[in-house]
């Protein structure tokens, strides 16, 4: 049994997709979890909910954690590690796989590439979080309590992820004949997986053994695309000519004061005003993977697939 903990998300849903071709036994579990496949089963758990948590996951072979949390960092530190140890718990417990869907605030600003080798180094109070809980299951896996893995993606687009910043900025805005939008500076870098490609690459690591204990990078395209080069090149793939709107960052200020998300979002700005590169080599050698490139992934986006 492969068993989905943050059933009807969009990286659930992509993996859910991807395992279709390899197993019929998919449960889908969430407070109020929805199929993705015809044949899937469904169980409603709180995973902030120990016994819960254990008893969703009970015969499962391997188990995916893609839970997304309300994006609040009060909510992050109060409920990340609590979500973590109870699943960590769990796995432990019915002896399950875990593959754990991270994210890269961990590793804080980082000039130059980041790899898989790359430090933990916070630099915003939700990295922090994600650190500490990322550490929590690395200690799991290096004392040999558990057989786990950490797949980590970039900020992340594709057809459905419509919490994802460039759906919401560029896609969303592109569709009701508005000019995009971008934050921070739209010279830099900023780097972002294409969610199909994410869901395909977790099942395939899931089912390698050889993958287990280890950090990857799901794959990701290593094109060089600014902010505006993103812009410019999903109006091109539109048909409608290049517009781009930079609200200052005053703005934007002054927009959270009434907007939670991008109060949120102020201490993450560090993503979008320096460069933001994401390298997936080491996935790429070894299954022989290759990313979507942004002009086949953007036209998915905006309609006019390549």
């Amino acid at each position: 049994m492969h068993t989905i903990l943050g059933a009807n998300g969009i990286i659930a849903r992509e993996l859910s997709l991807a395992l279709a071709s390899y197993t019929t036994d998919i449960r889908q579990v969430s407070r109020n979890p929805r199929k993705v496949n015809s044949g899937d089963e469904t169980v409603a758990a709180d995973l902030l909910d120990s016994r819960a948590t254990a008893d969703a996951v009970s015969g499962s072979e391997t188990v995916y954690l893609v839970a997304g949390l309300q994006y609040n960092l009060a909510v992050w530190q109060a409920q990340w590690p609590r979500v973590m140890r109870n699943v960590i718990d769990a796995c432990k417990r019915h002896d399950s796989r875990l593959v754990f869907f991270d994210n890269v605030y961990a590793y804080g600003r980082v000039d130059g590439i980041m790899t898989e080798q790359t430090p933990f180094n916070p630099i915003s109070r939700k990295g922090e979080v994600r650190a500490r809980i990322a550490t929590m299951l690395l200690d799991e896996m290096h004392s040999g309590n558990l057989q786990a893995m950490i797949a980590r993606s970039a900020d992340f687009y594709g057809p459905g992820a419509v919490q994802s910043f460039p759906y919401a900025t560029v896609f969303q805005r592109l569709k009701a004949g508005k000019a995009p939008q971008w934050i921070g500076r739209a010279n830099t870098v900023h780097t972002f997986t294409f969610t199909p490609d994410a869901g395909s690459a977790l099942a395939i690591l899931s089912r390698s053994k050889e993958a287990y204990g280890q950090t990857w990078h799901l794959p990701t395209t290593k094109e060089s695309l600014t902010g505006e080069g993103f812009v410019r090149l999903a109006c091109d793939l539109a048909g409608q000519p290049y517009r781009l709107q930079v609200p200052p960052r005053w703005m934007l200020k002054l927009l959270g004061m009434f907007i939670p998300v991008l109060r949120e979002n102020e201490e993450m700005m560090y993503q979008f005003d320096f460069d933001y590169r994401f390298d997936s080599s080491k996935i790429e050698s070894a299954f022989g993977t290759q990313p979507t490139s942004y002009r086949r992934g953007i036209g998915v986006c905006v309609g006019t697939e390549i």
